[in-house]
């Protein structure tokens, strides 16, 4: 037991022989007295911003400080603890304690260690700490978190008792385009008591607020750009079933439910058979989602919708009913709840262009492949050989059969790629929600909506329509809130379908008038 001791309180000086230049008197403060004096004696011994002070806070945090005869001793981690008694630590100490660790991590060598400090302080910014933060700064060599100390360093100088100080401060914050900067100072203007420092925190409030104006009208821009990507994607494989076939194929999302979960089987597949390869999933999901919501829709056309053609109101009805049993289906397969869909490392996060301004990768990614889909698309209706068999039949079904074009392979074939598209939509739309037996109701109201309004029969009026719906739809939405935005773009395509009954992009011809 003696020996356990003698060891124990060896270990204890050679833990207070390692704090370095904060004096013992300044540390015993720290530990002891009432709360007002030991944040001061805390304020005292941050400003001289010596990293050897964070250990000891660190020790007083976890219990590790004992008070004998008005000294602090401290005990090494994994020690036995000293003799004497424990000092208390309030509520408001504790956060004093935290923010001074924080402000100390400023000082490390480790840049994440340095960057993480920042997201703390950034609302805790205190005059107190003024010096380590300017101590922190002069140390700073990485250009981004150099230009958030200079903010916190300004955030500081706010609550300095010093009138000409804030109103500098508030000059120097003018030039931010953080809203956490304009928060601070929407704060710190109610107890603002001087007329020149007011007068500057508003004008820093109004100069920020018009920058981020920006931010926030590119970020609606790019919501609507994405969103029209998606409805892109849906009416693509529409487009073709509808706009070029005639077919009113209610099972069409049902077909973009199959191709997410293709790609949610492929995604199990690689965890429980090549979990070091996940990351490269999504290439084997993009043709596995294609081929399984293409055979599905052979399927389809070669046993129900092959006899209905030019009976519209039954196929509708028929199509109805085969989306039912498809929901039912996966419901039995995969259960009722949603399944969860991981996107692949490289398509996580985003590209931070702004504080208010974040554009995702998987949004970017489904831009980039909506297009991709697109030029594909249209070369293989203009420049192959089944392009030009399917805008054959659509167009004259009966001359097409005359020159020897097997009209009935070829519809199957049409409505297996408008369903391979609907597929891959919906291996896209798994990379940016959830996939659940319901997933294709959400979009098949607004992908007849592009197909209507665009122009049955055109691609670039889906392209059009697709896009303006997005925008006009965020639009909406950020103006009157997502319900009157749905109502207000149905009674928007019911204008136009009064006035163009053939879309906005209508083919000209004899065959049309």
């Amino acid at each position: 037991m003696i020996k356990r001791l003698l060891i124990g309180w060896c270990l204890s000086l050679l833990g207070l022989a390692a704090w370095g230049a904060p004096p013992p008197e300044l540390l015993n403060r720290i530990a002891a007295g009432d709360s007002d004096d030991r944040v001061a004696a805390l304020n005292e011994a941050v400003a001289q911003a010596d990293p050897a002070l964070a250990d000891y806070l660190q020790a007083l945090l976890d219990g590790r400080v004992r008070l004998r005869e008005g000294k602090a001793v401290v005990a090494a981690e994994g020690a036995p603890l000293p003799d004497g008694d424990e000092p208390m630590l309030n509520n408001r100490l504790r956060r004093e304690i935290d923010s001074a660790l924080a402000g100390l991590a400023l000082l490390s060598t480790d840049r994440d260690v340095r960057a993480k400090a920042l997201v703390t302080l950034r609302e805790d910014a205190s005059a107190a700490k003024l010096p380590l933060y300017e101590r922190a700064l002069a140390a700073e060599t990485d250009t981004k978190l150099r230009d958030q100390l200079g903010a916190l360093v300004a955030g500081a100088k706010l609550s300095s008792t010093d009138a000409a100080q804030r109103r500098a401060a508030a000059v120097e914050l003018a030039g931010s385009a953080d809203p956490t900067t304009r928060a601070l100072l929407l704060e710190r203007i109610d107890s603002e008591t001087d007329a020149a420092a007011k007068a500057a925190m508003r004008s820093a409030i109004d100069a920020i607020g018009d920058r981020l104006a920006w931010g926030e009208r590119a970020q609606l821009l790019f919501s609507g750009l994405s969103l029209g990507s998606v409805l892109l994607l849906v009416a693509l494989g529409l487009a073709i079933t509808y706009g070029l076939m005639g077919v009113i194929n209610m099972a069409h999302g049902e077909l973009l439910m199959v191709g997410a979960y293709a790609t949610y089987m492929v995604q199990q597949g690689f965890r429980a058979w090549a979990p070091d390869a996940f990351d490269y999933y999504l290439w084997i999901a993009l043709p596995a989602s294609f081929l399984a919501a293409a055979l599905v829709g052979a399927a389809m056309e070669r046993s129900v919708i092959r006899w209905l053609y030019g009976r519209p109101l039954e196929t509708l009805l028929a199509t109805w009913g085969i989306s039912l049993v498809l929901m039912q289906a996966v419901r039995s397969l995969f259960g009722a709840q949603n399944v969860a869909v991981e996107n692949p490392g490289w398509l996580s996060g985003g590209w931070a262009l702004l504080p208010n301004l974040t554009l995702p990768y998987n949004r970017m990614a489904i831009l980039v492949f909506a297009a991709l889909v697109l030029v594909g698309m249209g070369l293989l209706l203009a420049r192959t050989r089944l392009g030009l068999m399917v805008r054959g039949v659509t167009q004259n079904r009966r001359m097409a059969a005359c020159v020897g074009v097997n009209t009935a392979q070829v519809d199957t074939m049409a409505f297996a790629l408008g369903s391979g598209i609907a597929g891959l939509a919906g291996c896209a739309l798994s990379q940016i929600g959830n996939v659940g037996p319901d997933l294709g109701q959400s979009y098949i109201v607004d992908a007849f909506m592009v197909v209507v309004l665009g122009g049955v029969g055109q691609l670039a009026g889906t392209v059009y329509a697709g896009l303006g719906l997005g925008v006009l739809s965020k639009l909406l939405e950020g103006w009157q809130g997502a319900v009157l935005a749905k109502i207000a773009l149905l009674m928007l395509l019911v204008l136009v379908i009064q006035k163009k009954p053939q879309g906005l992009f209508a083919l000209k011809g004899r065959s049309v008038e």
